[in-house]
């Protein structure tokens, strides 16, 4: 094995099989999925069925007023990997002239102006009539019944809603109402029910009813989410001023209209050949084509240098990161982007000489032909102007990372299934987070938060349009070899999600892991840039580490000039994976053991 330092630990092990596998963040979710590749479904149905169940189980991490992306490839096609594109736009009234006119200086991280049109419902529902089998109504039961009746709570969902009980209680009472009911956040294990969610997943599921084709009654499911009774409830409650992040109160802008505009789709993947494997990301819409530049500067290194637990390892993945993701912030957004020359040999070797034994603090975006890069605001810390000297606006530790004024940095959920066909599908469904705006009484969800993630400066790739985009963090992960799919991977974790999933494909394709064992491993991640999400602040030759790493190796770092952040020992990388071996079709699945929630399973 040519990583050996130290030998390779696994908490449990990786599952093998030939019939099928799936992995989530939430063992609920993964039993959806395999109960429905048990009953004939394939990948797809049961990615879908699992999606709707996170709604339900996840409700601090993802729900239907979010977003997705996803990748993935069918036993048909295998050798093109696909992006289920389900990033909604800016709504048309999104204008930065808005904001800044009232007294907006970011788009804030919670409340309804950071709302871009939710897009995951139209994702799921689009792959599932395209690539699935199954009748909605059967992939909808799986969510629909535990929002009816009820399932036990997890203890970090009743933390974050603790984290904002001031906030709920005293500006979103709709909020309290959910998910307070007795005056108190739920306790662990706590049977908690969504019936408003459930509602809708019945009057999607009876949209179609009487109509001729499974085909026909997913469209009318799709017509309702974003022409019908979702749509309406939506604008209308959004329409009404409340409490944003900022401390200050606003209405949204979502209208009606930006429903029925906005509809999910398909994209071809972006690619990069690394060591015989071929990695497929979103497109520069999201960040996962900086995965494939940090790919493409490490593909100039020997492999002893890319060993994620010694620390030359260390400190070269970090410094490589901290140069794909300054382009990331200076090029890319839902717009041109030069994406074929950051890509290239030439660029990639360029950069790669920028890279020394000391940790850098600049912040470095590289020289494009005929581009100039935008260059973001560069805050160590910032306060909104209405919370200065207020208490509760730092925010606090856990997943997510919640603050008093309800703005989360990034996190989510993830989803990966095989079949015993060949199709594979990875997704990572996010937004719409349970602190992210008031709950749509009627719906039993809020709005999402993605707009955070634009700027109010002019003239940047990623600045706040309406019907653009806003650069997304969700990134999935498909790989590819010799023409078919091989694994499906991807995490929660905002800004992290490509840094974590960079390490697992380090420890596998380079280093011989397997993929237990590269999920145990210890994780890290550079701070180094301006966050994605508000406030957006950013710390020079910021690293974070899990203690695990070693005091050997992470004093060493800090030599080099890295600013140590110790997170622990089990606390970052949030992965789950599932792999096909094209030529036994061996199944296999792993998942991340850190919070006792994620699970895979198979046969």
């Amino acid at each position: 094995m040519p990583f050996t330092a130290p030998e390779p630990f696994t908490t449990r092990p990786t599952l093998k099989g030939t019939f099928g596998m799936s992995a989530s963040t939430h063992w609920l979710a993964t039993a959806a999925a395999q109960s429905v590749l048990e009953r004939g479904g394939n990948a797809f149905d049961a990615a879908a069925a699992a999606g709707f169940v996170l709604h339900v189980v996840e409700p601090h991490l993802n729900g239907p007023g979010g977003d997705l992306t996803g990748v993935f490839a069918t036993a048909a096609n295998p050798a093109e990997p696909v992006v289920l594109m389900g990033q909604g736009p800016a709504p048309a009234a999104a204008t930065r002239e808005h904001y800044l006119s009232v007294g907006l200086e970011l788009v804030p991280g919670s409340g309804a102006l950071a709302a871009a049109v939710p897009a995951a419902v139209d994702a799921w529902l689009i792959l599932l009539r395209d690539h699935g089998t199954w009748e909605l109504s059967a992939v909808l039961e799986y969510a629909a019944g535990y929002a009816r009746d009820g399932h036990p709570v997890l203890a970090q969902v009743g933390r974050t809603i603790g984290a904002v009980a001031e906030l709920f209680t005293e500006h979103w009472p709709t909020s309290a109402q959910l998910w307070m009911p007795q005056g108190r956040p739920p306790a662990e294990g706590e049977l908690v029910a969504n019936p408003a969610y459930a509602a809708v997943l019945h009057r999607l599921a009876a949209a179609g009813e009487g109509l001729a084709t499974r085909t026909e009654r997913i469209e009318a499911a799709r017509r309702e989410w974003s022409e019908g009774f979702v749509a309406k409830a939506a604008a209308a409650f959004a329409s009404q001023p409340h409490r944003h992040s900022s401390g200050t109160d606003h209405a949204g802008v979502l209208a009606e209209a930006d429903f029925a505009a906005s509809q999910a789709g398909y994209e071809p993947a972006v690619t990069f050949d690394f060591r015989g494997y071929t990695i497929a990301k979103t497109g520069p819409w999201g960040q996962g084509p900086a995965l494939l530049q940090t790919l493409a500067i490490l593909d100039g290194f020997e492999d002893e240098d890319l060993d994620p637990s010694t620390e030359r390892g260390v400190h070269t993945i970090l410094e490589a990161q901290k140069l794909a993701i300054a382009d990331r912030e200076a090029y890319y957004g839902d717009s041109e982007v030069p994406l074929a020359y950051l890509l290239s040999k030439e660029y990639a070797a360029i950069r790669r000489e920028l890279i020394t034994d000391k940790a850098s603090a600049e912040f470095r975006p590289g020289s494009v032909p005929g581009h100039s890069p935008f260059s973001p605001p560069l805050r160590t810390d910032y306060v909104p102007p209405a919370l200065a000297g207020a208490n509760g606006t730092a925010a606090g530790t856990g997943e997510p990372t919640v603050s008093a004024t309800g703005e989360t940095r990034g996190d989510t959920c993830h989803v990966d299934v095989v079949d015993r066909w060949g199709n594979m599908v990875s997704v990572t469904p996010s937004g719409g987070w349970l602190q992210s705006s008031p709950t749509i009484p009627e719906l039993g969800f809020c709005l999402g938060t993605r707009l955070q993630m634009t700027w109010l400066e002019d003239g940047g790739p990623s600045t706040l349009q309406p019907g653009k985009r806003p650069r997304t963090t969700l990134t999935p992960t498909l790989v590819l070899k010799d023409g078919a799919p091989v694994a499906a991977l991807g995490s929660p974790g905002g800004d992290q999600q490509d840094q974590w999933q960079l390490l697992y494909l380090l420890r596998t394709i380079v280093g011989g892991y397997t993929p237990q064992q590269a999920i145990d491993a210890p994780a890290f991640h550079t701070t180094a840039f301006p966050g994605s999400f508000w406030p957006r602040t950013w710390t020079p030759a910021g690293a974070v580490v899990e203690d695990r790493l070693g005091e050997e190796t992470i004093a060493a770092l800090a030599e080099r000039g890295h600013v140590i952040t110790r997170a622990g020992d089990w606390s970052l990388g949030r992965l789950s994976a599932v792999v096909r071996d094209p030529e036994t079709g061996v199944l296999m699945a792993a998942a991340n053991p850190r919070g006792a929630q994620g699970y895979a399973a198979g046969r």
